[in-house]
């Protein structure tokens, strides 16, 4: 392993953003020449685990993340967001899979940040069928290592972020599971305005689709697949209408802007999420907590991370406790047992 790839633990290494073109190696050397870092990236070899807590569909379920070497890390802040390789790709955390209904969502006010159901008024949240869709119409998910700060105020459509991740619309043929971190390729991206607040949505495809090769602008995916993005904005128009809210308003009159605008908007979320790991912006509620950020005065060791999912374990087993303790004495007061 070379000196470069020595220097941090995961997440630590740097690089710049490069041109679509660039060469590995160019990549390797603006990250060696880089006098500010920019970009943590990822090694090609790596991969990542999850670890399920409580049941699907009930509000104490999690999806946790760990490393190869079985280290608890957060989805948001401890895996990169550029990956290294002969193009420029970026990882993608993959929460809903596509035709699911589930809400699924990096839990952003967590420690560790696990995948959880989202929870409304009380009650689990299950996105509508939006005619004549089943569900979610993509891989539905997230880039790490990337903040719509609702401090920053965007100078296009002059509205403030969501406070969440970047989202992501994967494209590919295939259906992912929540909690599997792919790599994308970015084509475009729509600017979504939702209840006054800006929510990028990035439309990538998963390098390693069989159409990947074919698509590499937003361009191509309107020429190869008629409908596709236009049912994107329908979709995302009309989502929230059954539950007695507004369609949803758009930024640039609803129109898909191109792969090196998107390019820059993730470019600027990640610097917003840099600050906010670094402890120069106000993180609010937002759990940053993480293993592998050199300069974050959040960082903890593995154990510490560990102690973390393990109080969790127990939060949940005593919680089954209480329950099966009610439903026994229930039951005996009604003389069913």
């Amino acid at each position: 392993m070379s000196p470069l790839l020595q220097r941090c633990s995961l997440g630590c290494l740097v690089t710049v953003f490069g041109s679509f073109s660039a060469s590995r190696n160019k990549l390797v050397t603006q990250a060696a020449a880089a006098a500010t870092p920019h970009l943590y990236y990822l090694r090609k070899t790596m991969h990542y685990q999850t670890e399920q807590r409580g049941h699907p569909h009930s509000p104490d379920y999690r999806i946790y993340f760990k490393t190869s070497q079985g280290k608890y890390i957060s989805p948001f802040h401890d895996i990169p967001l550029v990956v290294e390789t002969e193009q420029v790709l970026f990882n993608m955390v993959v929460e809903v899979p596509r035709w699911s209904n589930a809400k699924m969502e990096i839990a952003t006010k967590e420690p560790l940040n696990p995948i959880k159901q989202d929870v409304k008024k009380g009650k689990l949240r299950y996105v509508a069928n939006i005619f004549p869709h089943k569900g979610y119409i993509w891989n539905y998910g997230a880039l790490p290592q990337t903040w719509e700060d609702p401090d920053h105020t965007d100078k296009e459509t002059e509205c403030c972020g969501d406070n969440d991740p970047i989202d992501v619309c994967e494209i590919g043929t295939q259906v992912c599971l929540p909690g599997q971190v792919i790599q994308v390729k970015v084509l475009g991206i729509l600017a979504m305005i939702d209840e006054g607040e800006m929510d990028w949505k990035v439309i990538a495809i998963n390098a390693e689709d069989p159409d990947a090769k074919n698509l590499n602008n937003i361009e191509d995916v309107r020429k190869s697949r008629p409908g596709h993005l236009e049912a994107t904005v329908d979709w995302f128009r009309k989502y929230k209408v059954p539950d007695g809210k507004p369609e949803n308003r758009f930024g640039f009159n609803g129109q898909f802007k191109d792969k090196d605008f998107a390019v820059e908007i993730i470019k600027s979320t990640h610097e917003h999420w840099r600050a906010l790991v670094q402890k120069q912006t106000n993180s609010g509620e937002i759990a940053c907590k993480n293993i592998s950020c050199c300069e974050s005065p959040f960082k903890c060791s593995a154990d510490e991370a560990r102690d973390v999912v393990n109080s969790v374990r127990t939060s949940i087993m005593l919680f089954h406790k209480d329950d099966r303790i009610h439903n026994n004495s229930r039951q005996k007061l009604l003389g069913l047992s």
